[in-house]
């Protein structure tokens, strides 16, 4: 198989006058350089670096070059345009991206007055947007699954990557950055786990894998990799067909394309496998810490969410135990008619509206004295 070129990527913005060592976007470059000597993760960096460049470019165009320029109405100022902000398609932003764009500009500005670059932090008390907690949109149930693993063609080489990649997301319900993040070294097929090295926050955890997603990523190294790979080989586990490490986005177009063939109706990107991973679990009996554990949340309630994803408990509880729960109850349409028509046979003449309500007030007086009985 033929490995093609990436193209070069263009060259993101400059942000800040370079001429000007105490503009805010040279303590910008500073305090990213803090972060990395800190050991912040590589992900934590670009979210900041993301979100504090939206901040110092929208101050820019406004003539507010300094950090002393900034104020506690600036702040506000600029947390309203968030709020009015429109991207490219006309939606606004979540009250969840929102906030995300909002505590990296209150960490540049904490870490200012730690500099004593300002005496005084502005965005101290900013208040951010309450995040919604929402339940995840849709959850695959196991034949959908299945039929979107099943949409890989393995007879291509990166048709049999793709199934590799479906099977691990499946098995494990790792995050997609963790997946691009995985090394070769860390599948150990004979224990039956999987390193995450990369988890959120820099964290690392061993989360366990089934025998089949592990003989699919074995088939994939020994039979596709090696075809991908380029030298020097850095041990990056899933390559895509330009022999690198495969980006976020592309595993989310892989996703989507994969649901979109299987034709189930459900939209969604890498994060529905790890969705259904654990709802599934949990219906099949599986205790949420251990859920949590294999996540990788750091506190229980963000995985607790999947205990109100997982219904089917909930409706075997409700099954049991709510009078008007089954079609085949003393109350339903089908029980009184099957009634109604026996009673027909036996006395030869068609019973009343009466005859019927009376004979389930003595059913239902009998179930009473029985269970007076077990009692």
């Amino acid at each position: 198989m033929r490995v093609r070129k990436r193209k070069g990527r263009p060259r993101s913005r400059v942000v800040g006058d370079p001429n000007d060592p105490q503009c805010m976007g040279a303590w910008m470059t500073r305090y990213l350089e803090w972060m990395a000597v800190r050991n912040y993760s590589p992900e934590s960096q670009r979210i900041h670096r993301s979100a504090v460049s939206f901040f110092v470019l929208w101050c820019e165009q406004r003539s507010l070059t300094r950090p002393e320029h900034v104020t506690r109405p600036i702040l506000e100022q600029y947390q309203r345009h968030l709020f009015y902000y429109r991207k490219a398609d006309g939606r606004p932003l979540s009250f969840r991206s929102q906030n995300s764009r909002l505590v990296p500009v209150r960490g540049y500005f904490r870490w200012l007055v730690r500099q004593n670059v300002l005496q005084l932090n502005p965005a101290s008390d900013l208040e951010l947007p309450k995040a919604e907690r929402r339940l995840p949109r849709d959850i695959l149930t196991q034949a959908e699954a299945e039929a979107v693993i099943a949409t890989a063609d393995v007879s291509e080489p990166l048709g049999l990557r793709n199934r590799a990649i479906f099977e691990t997301f499946y098995s494990t319900g790792i995050r997609r950055k963790e997946l691009a993040c995985l090394s070769v070294y860390d599948l150990d097929a004979e224990r039956g786990t999987l390193m995450v090295r990369h988890g959120k926050g820099g964290t690392q955890r061993m989360v366990p894998i089934g025998e089949r997603a592990s003989a699919w990523v074995q088939t994939y190294v020994q039979e596709v990799r090696p075809e991908l790979v380029l030298s020097p080989d850095d041990g990056t586990l899933f390559l895509s067909s330009y022999g690198e490490s495969m980006t976020l986005q592309a595993l989310t177009k892989l996703v989507r394309e994969a649901l979109a063939q299987a034709g189930i109706g459900k939209a969604g990107g890498c994060h529905l496998f790890r969705h259904t991973m654990a709802t599934l679990m949990l219906e099949h009996g599986a205790d949420v810490r251990f859920i949590q554990q294999m996540l990788g949340h750091a506190d229980l309630s963000s995985t607790q969410i999947y205990t109100h994803v997982s219904i089917r408990q909930l409706q075997r509880v409700h099954a049991l135990t709510h009078p008007a729960a089954s079609l085949n109850g003393p109350a339903s349409p089908a029980a009184l008619l099957r009634r109604a028509m026996r009673d027909e046979v036996e006395h030869n003449k068609p019973p009343t509206a009466q005859d019927v309500l009376s004979s389930l007030a003595a059913e239902e007086a009998e179930e009473d004295d029985d269970g007076e009985e077990r009692r």
